[in-house]
């Protein structure tokens, strides 16, 4: 027995000097790789990355006391009192880096930006040493990087007091504070404080962070059942944006060079208020988005079994971002058929769309929408759009009766979004004029330069709308916006002038609601169109424009006259611009030539009548004579 007690003495003391030696061997290493880590993600970044002690306790625990990260001349954007990772040993045998517990006391981040810069721009910088080219570019992969560092690094239990993200810039403050996070088999509840500017608010986060799985999963809801403020929104964008509950999954998986995305997103009782998107407060019930995302290594595609649905209606989008070389290459494409109209009527977010509120519709809707956009070539851009009806009715008007222009009405003339005259669009009116009573050239020059199809289409033009995309895109800036009649008429007549996203949907709808269901004659809505287009300071109406130009009534404007209101509409406000003193300046001839071919060639006049119609045949004989030459005299 003796002597076998010996053995075990001896074994159990090998174990023990066995595990203390590589205890000890461990710890310089450990301390190395680090200190190496530290050092080599500081020079490349500009940052100091400190601590006061590093301990291995073995079994993978390693403990760093004091830890910050501070920019070079910049305020400290890291500090934590205590930081202990668990690496998990099995994968780390494996050669892979992962995380199975971390606990930390006081571990505070704060982004700070003043005048002279911010400690948090180094991680927007982009790497120098590798050029992103299509040799070197592979989108796959480097997304597979990002997700297997991130589901590496999120630990199965977790234990962290005291957390807080602070954000500071001049006068704004943004902080959220954690006071516990506890995590256990990849489960997690916690409350979060946000304080923006001195207003608080509570939110209960939950979810799971599995990396066997690759899975993340989390909900955000407000503390006894109150709504939540997005924080960070107000201050970046001027937006307010509450909703009562955000849920999302992400799911990840590699297959054939190919990285698969997948998962969910809900939100419910959202609200978004922002003056470029509408004046009003937009309230959408709720939001469901089904995603599919394939990432290759050239492109990103949105799969068509990807599904949205925001209140009673869904649809499956299709997108696929390709960068085969420098330039991208966008495809997209809806297409939902035979669904009830009124599953589109109301869903129509509340606030979004005040003239349609409340209206009900019967029949069925087909929509089609595709484009193709090769910014290497964009003269081969393919936008097609359509929203065809079958045995469709309005049972009932919304917010605006849409059929009003039938009728005489009154009308709001607006400068600067200020209303400067308001007068009625009928018989009452002596300035009035009916579309008989209008020289008969006016119309048809307005058409040559704004619409010449304006009898024949349903409100739309799709070639001018692609065509005015691929302008704006060689530009780089909204130049044309490939508006017909209609639509520049529905502006006008039912639209606030504040410029924003939702006007130009609702734009859009009701044109397509007044022209699909006939709601007024072509030759009112032209009529209409005369009798409010803007020719001038407060000069509004064909009547107005006739007297103030050549002192005469509108049906006794001649063909040269016409030609010339024509080309002040796209511009009322700078008329001044066309003149050298009384005369016209000489690039309107090319103008004029333009107009009087489409009239002859479309057979619309006789090439008798455009006989010594020039620029120069116009006589400015109305008060607008006295402007002019007071503007001669200013600059003499």
């Amino acid at each position: 027995m003796s002597k076998r007690l010996k053995i075990v003495l001896i074994v159990v003391g090998s174990i023990v000097i066995l595990a203390i030696g590589c205890r000890l061997a461990i710890s310089p290493i450990v301390r190395f790789i680090v200190n190496s880590e530290f050092e080599s993600v500081g020079s490349k970044n500009q940052i100091k990355i400190a601590y006061g002690k590093l301990l291995y306790e073995g079994n993978g625990k390693v403990v760093i006391e004091n830890l910050s990260v501070v920019p070079f001349h910049a305020d400290t954007l890291v500090h934590a009192d205590r930081f202990l990772v668990q690496l998990n040993m099995r994968k780390l045998f494996l050669f892979k880096l992962s995380v199975y517990d971390v606990e930390s006391d006081r571990l505070h981040i704060h982004f700070v930006k003043d005048s002279i810069g911010s400690n948090y721009a180094f991680l927007f910088k982009h790497s120098e040493d590798k050029p992103d080219d299509s040799s070197t570019r592979n989108y796959a992969q480097r997304c597979d990087q990002i997700l297997q560092l991130l589901f590496r690094m999120l630990p199965v239990h977790a234990s962290m007091k005291s957390v807080q993200i602070a954000y500071s810039n001049k006068d704004d403050e943004l902080l959220i504070d954690i006071p516990f996070l506890h995590i256990l088999n990849h489960r997690f509840t916690t409350a979060i404080q946000s304080t923006e500017n001195g207003q608080v608010s509570n939110w209960i986060c939950s979810g799971s962070l599995d990396d066997d799985k690759q899975r993340i999963e989390g909900k955000l809801f407000g503390a006894n059942d109150s709504r939540l403020s997005l924080p960070f929104i107000q201050y970046k964008w001027n937006a307010a944006v509450q909703f009562d509950t955000l849920a999302f999954e992400l799911n990840s998986q590699k297959e054939s060079g190919i990285e698969n995305i997948f998962g969910n997103a809900f939100v419910s009782g959202l609200t978004i208020h922002h003056e470029r998107i509408s004046p009003d407060t937009v309230m959408l019930d709720r939001g469901r988005f089904h995603y599919d995302f394939h990432i290759g290594r050239d492109y990103a595609e949105l799969d068509s079994s990807s599904e949205i649905l925001f209140n009673q209606l869904t649809f499956h989008p299709y997108v696929k971002l390709s960068r085969p070389d420098s330039t991208w290459h966008v495809i997209a494409s809806i297409n939902k058929r035979d669904f009830p109209a009124q599953e589109l009527f109301s869903s129509l977010p509340h606030g979004l769309f005040l003239n349609l509120d409340g209206i009900v519709t019967t029949g069925t809707l087909n929509y089609h929408f595709y484009t193709d956009i090769d910014f290497a070539n964009l003269n081969r851009l393919v936008f097609e759009s359509s929203l065809r009806s079958k045995g469709f009715q309005i049972l009932k008007m919304g917010g605006t009766d849409l059929a009003k222009m039938n009728q005489p009405f009154m009308y709001t003339a607006y400068d600067n979004n200020v209303p400067v005259k308001t007068f009625e669009i009928g018989p009452n009116n002596p300035d009035f004029r009916t579309y008989d009573q209008i020289s008969k050239y006016l119309p048809l020059c307005i058409m040559q330069n704004e619409d010449a199809g304006f009898f024949h289409h349903a409100g739309f033009i799709p070639s001018a709308i692609r065509d005015a995309l691929v302008v704006d895109l060689k530009r780089h800036r909204f130049v044309r916006g490939g508006s017909t009649i209609s639509m520049q008429l529905v502006k006008n007549v039912f639209l606030s002038k504040n410029k924003t996203l939702a006007r130009k949907m609702e734009e859009i709808l009701i044109t397509w609601l007044i022209e699909n269901c006939r709601l007024t004659p072509k030759e009112r809505m032209f009529e209409v169109y005369m009798n409010i287009a803007e020719w001038g300071p407060l000069v509004y109406g064909a009547t107005d424009a006739a007297r103030f130009y050549f002192d005469k009534d509108p049906s006794q404007l001649t063909l040269g006259e016409c030609i010339f209101l024509t080309s002040i509409i796209p511009k009322p406000k700078h008329f001044r611009s066309s003149f050298d003193g009384l005369q016209l300046k000489p690039y309107y001839e090319s103008f004029f030539n333009v107009i009087l071919r489409r009239l002859v060639s479309r057979e619309l006049i006789f090439p008798e009548e455009a006989e010594g119609v020039t620029p120069e045949s116009v006589v400015i004989t109305g008060p607008a004579k006295q402007l002019l030459l007071g503007d001669s005299i200013q600059s003499e």
